[in-house]
């Protein structure tokens, strides 16, 4: 049974009903623990719960007063519209997609439908949503869309990204939110939904899925498996704390302007060689093998994955002054902690990699459906 949410969340302009797509993911999960964190406003999570939607990483999360937990696809029109109708949200956060490059490449077919049709399946149910309320609520309601800085394409030695940016994708996955990116402009400047677009570097943190570099690194090397660098690792990274870009959202969601883009930035650039030895080193003082020897000597060269972009670095000049928000965490003071949460947390990947993902290598076009 659903709970009761029909009185107005602007009979208290500070007490928001906001609802999370994709709050079962990497991101989406620590924005949703930020958020009930803050016992004012009450929290739908939507998640599918697809093979890297965990409820795992909603600790403490579920049992909570303020927080409520619909499993359901966004491309499901009428769940969306029952979602909507029961929840009557303040502020959406649309973080569901598929986003993994390599999965992308291998298999195109999801992205395009979660990330293409499930955002405007979403489009359409915020808007008649909005279309329905009157007074403070229709002023205050916003809809934030969370992409990623992939869609640029690639940079080269040189220069950043910017919300003026020219949109360039190089994969299916970068293609697919792309797309997701113009229809929510389209939304806006069409129909006048109130939209906000965020762009975001590489995210790294706690209870990121052990496919994505960090974390799939790190359970490699513990099982004293190679450790697979494509190229020879000279792509570059700008490097985002997760937790920073959930008080990035946060911020937005409140205090930027309507119909605007604002990029997200750790401002801390990596070549991908010189962070798997870091890793190593962490890893070296950490948890050291028991032969002594390092666990760079693991670091193997594997052939370039198609379409891999040289370089992704945003300037986020425009959130940083036009908001106030700055990062509070750079690799060089996060990566330690982030590597011990690992370490710490061994049942919580361990039960991941039980199942159908083994770290195994994707994206080598052996099959696209």
């Amino acid at each position: 049974m659903h709970r009761d949410l029909s009185r107005s969340a602007h009979a208290d302009p500070e007490r928001l009903r906001i609802l999370v797509t994709g709050g079962a993911g990497f991101i989406g999960s620590a924005l949703v623990r930020r958020l009930v964190a803050d016992n004012r406003h009450h929290v739908t999570t939507v998640d599918c719960l697809t093979y890297a939607g965990n409820l795992e990483s909603l600790p403490g999360v579920l049992e909570r007063a303020n927080h409520r937990f619909e499993q359901a696809n966004i491309a499901d029109a009428d769940a969306m519209r029952r979602v909507f109708t029961e929840v009557r949200p303040d502020i959406v956060y649309h973080l569901a997609a598929e986003s993994h490059v390599d999965r992308s490449i291998d298999g195109p077919h999801a992205f395009i439908e979660t990330n293409v049709v499930g955002t405007f399946v979403l489009l359409a149910e915020a808007l008649r949503h909005w279309r329905g309320l009157t007074g403070a609520a229709h002023e205050t309601f916003r809809f934030v869309h969370v992409s990623t800085d992939e869609v640029f394409g690639s940079l080269g030695e040189h220069g950043f990204f910017t919300e003026t940016t020219s949109y360039d994708p190089s994969s299916p996955y970068s293609a697919s939110k792309a797309a997701s990116d113009h229809l929510v402009r389209a939304w806006h400047r069409t129909y006048g939904l109130p939209v906000l677009i965020t762009n975001c570097s590489n995210n790294y943190g706690p209870y990121q899925f052990p496919e994505k570099l960090i974390p799939h690194l790190t359970v490699r090397a513990l099982a004293g498996d190679v450790l697979p660098v494509y190229g020879v690792g000279a792509n570059v990274r700008d490097w985002l704390f997760v937790d920073d870009h959930a008080s990035a959202l946060e911020t937005v969601a409140t205090r930027g302007r309507v119909g605007e883009t604002y990029l997200i930035s750790g401002r801390s650039e990596w070549r991908n060689i010189d962070l798997v030895h870091e890793l190593c080193r962490i890893l070296d003082d950490e948890q050291p093998r028991a032969d002594g020897g390092s666990y760079a000597s693991q670091i193997v060269f594997v052939p370039d994955r198609p379409g891999h972009d040289l370089r992704y670095a945003i300037d986020a000049t425009k959130l940083e002054t036009e908001l106030g928000w700055r990062p509070t965490h750079t690799m060089a003071n996060s990566l330690r902690d982030t590597v011990r949460w690992y370490l710490t947390h061994r049942g919580w990947w361990e039960r991941i990699l039980s199942g159908a993902y083994r770290a195994q290598r994707l994206g080598l076009q052996e099959r696209v459906a």
